[in-house]
């Protein structure tokens, strides 16, 4: 019982660490210019690192709880109710998208795919709110040049992920085990069809 108290204490810990480092990239990226006017509050998707660590490293239930009190807290430091209805859609149009790619494996697509994938997801987000606020589909003709640098911010996300994940010990170690965890889960559970 202590040894699920001390691993869930843990893992809270990870959680708020994390959160912390979200809501600073977000705030750092609030502060860059955005070069086009239609979505005041709208923004590339840079704190996707965050989400994709911990979608490498953490349970789906985990994943999720970070990337809402990532954006929770990231609008209370200093947005407004746009930027959070942007960010919000963006950030879990995003989150399930980047999580179903996952799931073909690291064979089929690598981090750098789930992490393009997930910035572009994260501009259709935005897109589809700023459309909705100004009841117009014109403005999804943006959504050429938001891919393209959806995706330059995703490539470029998705190399920072593999840096941190290739000379970050305590990542890779918690990666290792995420894994480990999910294949002894799916052999215990082959093996009692079996029986």
């Amino acid at each position: 019982m202590s040894t699920y108290k001390a691993d869930r204490t843990r893992q809270y810990i990870y959680i708020a660490l994390l959160c912390a480092q979200g809501v600073i990239i977000g705030l750092l990226e609030r502060m860059i210019p955005f070069p086009f006017a239609f979505a005041p509050g709208a923004k590339l998707g840079l704190a996707n690192l965050i989400t994709i660590i911990s979608l490498f490293t953490m349970s789906i239930p985990d994943s999720f709880i970070l990337m809402c009190l990532r954006l929770l807290l990231t609008t209370l430091l200093g947005g407004t109710l746009s930027t959070f209805l942007y960010s919000g859609a963006g950030a879990v149009l995003s989150w399930f998208g980047m999580l179903l790619i996952k799931q073909l494996g690291e064979k089929r697509v690598s981090m750098i795919g789930i992490s393009a994938a997930g910035c572009i997801l994260h501009n259709v987000g935005q897109l589809l709110v700023a459309s909705l606020i100004a009841q117009s589909w014109t403005v999804m003709l943006y959504l050429p040049v938001l891919a393209f640098m959806g995706i330059l911010a995703g490539i470029a996300v998705g190399i920072a992920a593999n840096f941190l994940f290739e000379h970050i010990d305590i990542l890779r170690r918690l990666r290792y085990d995420r894994t480990k965890r999910r294949k002894k889960g799916a052999t215990h559970e082959n093996s009692s069809h079996v029986a």
